[in-house]
Formats: C-alpha cells, structure tokens, sequence
C-alpha cells in the first residue's frame, strides 16, 4: 500500500534524515517535548504499510510499562493517519496486526530477555526493532540480545534490518554515550542525533516560555531538558561507589541477612519516596531492590501502596520532619513506622560513601537520582562543599533507612530492628 504523506503536516521540521534512515542503528537522544516517541511511532505505522515483508517487535526496559507508552503512542499514530479500520488493536497482549498483510506489532520487555530471541512471525520477518525509554537499559550486552531477534537474511528486494534507540539525555558514563555518540568508540553502521523542543511547531507559547525559563532558573537542567545535551556528570555526590546491576532480589536479601526501609514524605511538586535496601554491613554493600516514588500523593495513598506491596510489617523509618503524618501510618496499619533520628545531610552521605551501592534496574528513580545529586556552586560557579537541595528524595529516603547502621544510634531502636526484622521474619513479605 502506498501513502502519500507530507512529513511536514504530521509532525513538523526536525526528522527527515532519520525519518528515512536505513542502517542499522537508527538512534535519537531527545530533550523533553522533541517528539521523538511521536515521531517514531509514525514512522513506524507508515512502514508497516509500506513493507509487507516487515514485523516490529517494541522493547521496554519492563514489559508492563509498554502499554501506557509505545502501545499508546502507536494506535495514536493509527488514528493520525486515519487508519483505524486496517489495524487489529489488542491491548491486552498487547499486540497490533495490520489486517490486510497479518503483519504484527510485538511488544515486549527486556525482563524476560531469553524469550526474545524465539519469536517467530507467521507473515514476512522480524525485522525491526525498537527501543524505547533506552537509558533504563542497563548494559550493551542486552542489546546484542536484540540484535539477535532479527537476525537472518531477508529475501525482498528493498529489505532493511534495523533497531531503532530512542532516550531522554542520560548520564554521559552511560553506555549509550560510548556506543552510539562518542567517536572513538560507535558501533558502525549508525545513525544517531539530537533532538530538541525548537523542532516541535505543537508546542503553545506557554510550553516554549516554560523551557526558555528553564535557562534562567536552572541552567545546569536546561542543557538536559531543552539541548538534550548529556546529563549532569560535573560535581556528582555519587560518582564511583553506584552501580546498576539486575540481581535476584529474594536471593540477595537471603545473602545479605537484613533489609531497611526509608520513606521521605513529599509535599507540593516534591515526590513521597520510598527505598529498600539490603545491607551488606560485612563487606559493606548496599543492594536496593524496590522503591516508591509518587507526586501529589496522599498519607493513605502512601499507606494502601506499602500494604499493597507486603511492607506494612516492617520497620520503616519515616521523615522527622513530619510526625504527624507517621502517626497518621501508624493509624491506617503500619504499625512499625517510626520517625527516624535525624543527622546533618553530610553525616548521612559519608556513611553511604563507605559501601558500594547496587541498585535494582526497576528502580529507575532513585538511579536517576544518584546521576543528577549534585553539590551546590556559589554565584561564580565554584563547587561547594554541600549538595544541592534537589534529586534528593529517594536518597533522603536511604540516608533513613540506614541510619541504625550509623554509629551512636539509639540501641533500643536498632536491637529492635535487628530482632524483628532479619531475614528470617521477611520471607512473608511481597518482593
């Protein structure tokens, strides 16, 4: 089928080489608002029915979050080129056919990685792929993975294999830097740009003069958020001792014998955040496994997700700062939350600067976090000896959690939490 169609009226300036690009790496880092998802799920419709020799096979860090991003963002697409009454739309699978061909849109996650190199189509092949949200990727190993789902020959004349990267600016030691920007160092046969809000005309006046502030009020972010440059790495808190690594979680709790759980209360724009983490104190290793991390969030609301996740039994050490509110817990059901004793932010800091930190690849906020905590800087730029009062809350959340590790805490409190909560008493709860 072909469709005639002007780049320009679906989505404006900014992607006509990508649009048509055919090596094998197609790769876009895009500021906030560069409407790379948008763009590339058009594109992807538009090939679809292009090429009937073609299937698509969509790749999440988790498969459960596909259906609320590129599932939507496709059948969006569907709808913008009028197409609706040629596609099959499953969203419970999820799953796309285009009916005239049986073509499939196949939507999957990197958690489950061993199942992804036995698809099989029934029409045509697998020739595409496309990554979404790729920062949460935790290593180049799993994309080699992917490139193996696509492998073998393509018998059509105007074949193309290629897997698509597309990402918000991430933390430039990230992998995607080295494998598909920096020089020295890419994969051949790659095509890869940045992208910003200057090439997205459906931007109102009151979005553009939202980012242009940015600049103002926040330099360093704007250089992420609105150039899509390469996110903070200048005056991190954490440099060398935070890694990402998908561990078993249940059998690295088992090995480390006991687990901790902080909460940061939000207010306002400031995210509620919950950590645990399993504490290695022998080799002085941190293992965080599971997170919460909600805006405009409510104390109940807080309260049915730590039940709901099989946390209302344990000790968790809640903000000081608002006694009221873990009283409040303490009400609905959580009845070992406890305000914790507070110390100076830098205390806390030194004393997880002794361990090495692991983190869970699904827990995306607090990674987030320890790659944009930053020290502040004075009126001519100089770095500070104190960090700056944001990307803080899940890592307020840690420095909580383990606090009855730090020297001169209350005895009662951490014999408490060590007769209580040790392995042993864990295993009913939800991992």
């Amino acid at each position: 089928m072909e469709l005639k169609l002007s780049l320009k009226e679906l989505v404006g300036g900014g992607y006509y080489d990508y649009w048509h690009d055919k090596h094998f790496y197609r790769v876009v880092k895009g500021s906030r608002a560069s409407k790379k998802s948008k763009t590339t799920a058009l594109n992807f419709i538009y090939r679809i029915m292009k090429y009937p020799w073609a299937n698509l096979l969509v790749i999440r860090r988790f498969s459960n979050t596909n259906r609320q991003s590129t599932y939507e963002d496709l059948v969006w697409a569907i709808s913008r080129f009028h197409v609706e009454h040629l596609f099959k739309l499953n969203p419970s699978l999820p799953e796309i056919i285009y009916k005239p061909t049986g073509q499939r849109i196949i939507f999957r996650g990197l958690d489950k990685p061993l199942k992804l190199t036995s698809i099989t189509v029934s029409k045509g092949y697998l020739a595409w792929v496309w990554i979404e949200e790729a920062y949460e990727i935790e290593s180049e190993d799993k994309l080699e993975t992917l490139s193996e789902s696509i492998r073998g020959r393509i018998d059509e004349p105007d074949a193309f294999k290629q897997i698509t990267v597309t990402f918000n600016p991430w933390n430039e030691h990230h992998w995607l830097k080295r494998t598909f920007f920096d020089e020295k160092t890419r994969k051949a046969d790659t095509f890869a740009i940045t992208t910003t809000f200057r090439c997205n005309e459906w931007l109102d006046d009151g979005d553009r003069k939202r980012y242009l502030d940015l600049y103002k009020t926040n330099p360093r972010r704007a250089k992420v958020s609105c150039d899509g440059d390469w996110g903070v790495s200048e005056g991190l808190v954490f440099e060398d001792n935070v890694h990402m690594e998908d561990f078993d979680i249940m059998q690295k709790i088992t090995e480390c014998g006991q687990t901790s759980f902080g909460l940061d209360y939000g207010f306002g724009n400031d995210p509620t955040a919950f950590v645990a983490v399993a504490i290695d104190e022998e080799h002085k290793k941190l293992w965080i496994y599971d997170e919460m991390y909600a805006h405009h969030q409510t104390t109940p609301q807080t309260a049915e997700w730590i039940i709901n996740h099989g946390y209302q039994n344990a000790h968790i050490l809640a903000d000081s700062a608002n006694p009221e509110r873990t009283q409040q817990l303490v009400d609905i059901g959580i009845i070992n939350a406890d305000s914790v004793q507070k110390t100076r932010v830098e205390a806390g800091i030194d004393q997880l600067w002794q361990y090495q930190i692991y983190v869970h690849p699904h827990c995306k906020n607090i990674w987030n976090e320890f790659n944009n905590y930053v020290f502040d800087t004075d009126k001519i730029g100089n770095t500070l000896n104190v960090p700056k009062d944001e990307n803080n809350h899940a890592i307020d959340a840690l420095r909580y959690a383990m606090r009855p590790f730090m020297q001169n805490y209350d005895n009662a409190v951490s014999v408490k939490w060590n007769e209580q909560y040790r392995i042993g008493e864990q295993m009913g709860v939800n991992y």
